[in-house]
């Protein structure tokens, strides 16, 4: 995170201290959350476009475009109009890894039903050991969550021994998740540098979102990726972001406004959302 050194008045360091006191925060939290306010610019801030309950149902026409996205936020995942591909939002790029394995940046018009992202502001960057599998990752971000109640972004950048992935590809309309994973594509990758970029979601965010964790990968040199699906790497830099602040957008499309939402469908998610 960029740093500043500035001049204030004593009178406005007195009442930074004592917000600080009274909040149980810290000066810096507290100076970013004026500015914040202050610039109309939200922090800490998760934007969600449509719910993960429409893509189990099978609504997957495009609700907003790539460029209407990024207002939101410069970092996160989500999919394509027609569930065509996985999409990874890094550094305020948004990129596409299709089933057929092509990675490209998806254009300013390319239109997404479903995506949840942040602008990414770490207050964590560390070190980690090795990582054996998905679970040691999970492990390892565990340790840095100290509630279960709110969101976490996470962003690890490395080398990887191993990665596995899928991503979808384009089923018939009005196909469901789950009969849509069936056909999914899966890519192994052996020693290759790139990213993870995650959510952890907590449990009551099942209703609307996928709980637990979600990674999605990109290797540096952009040609590989896809929805995660297990790893192994070596040390890894692993930055993370508490995120107290959830926005919610649903679509205004025929698609969505008719459909039956109203279904459990934390089943055919975790399914989905799995390796078949």
């Amino acid at each position: 995170m960029p740093k500043f050194t500035i001049n204030i008045p004593t009178s406005i360091q007195a009442v930074l201290l004592s917000e600080a006191n009274r909040t149980g925060g810290t000066v810096s939290s507290v100076i970013i959350a004026a500015l914040s306010e202050h610039f109309d610019t939200p922090v800490h801030t998760l934007f969600q476009i449509s719910t993960s309950g429409a893509l189990v149902a099978g609504v997957f026409s495009g609700a907003v475009s790539v460029q209407s996205l990024l207002r939101h936020g410069d970092f996160g995942l989500g999919t394509f109009a027609n569930l065509d591909g996985e999409m990874v939002v890094l550094d305020g790029h948004v990129f596409q890894i299709q089933g057929t394995g092509k990675v490209s940046e998806a254009p300013a018009t390319a239109e997404v039903p479903f995506a949840v992202l942040t602008r990414f502001l770490p207050e964590v960057d560390q070190g980690v050991d090795a990582i054996a599998d998905l679970a040691d990752l999970q492990k390892h971000c565990d340790a840095l969550r100290n509630s279960g109640n709110i969101f976490y972004a996470f962003r690890l950048d490395g080398t990887f021994k191993s990665v596995r992935t899928r991503a979808v590809r384009p089923p018939e309309e009005g196909t469901r998740l789950v009969d849509a994973a069936k056909a999914q594509s899966e890519f192994r990758f052996t020693d290759v540098a790139g990213t993870l970029v995650g959510l952890w979601s907590p449990g009551f965010s099942s209703a609307f979102s996928v709980s637990g964790y979600h990674f999605h990968f990109i290797s540096e040199d952009r040609l590989h990726g896809g929805h995660l699906l297990n790893c192994e790497s070596g040390p890894l830099r692993l930055r993370m972001e508490p995120l107290t602040d959830f926005h919610l957008a649903l679509p205004e499309t025929e698609a969505f406004l008719k459909a039956d939402l109203s279904k459990n469908t934390a089943d055919e998610l975790a399914y989905a959302e799995s390796a078949h």
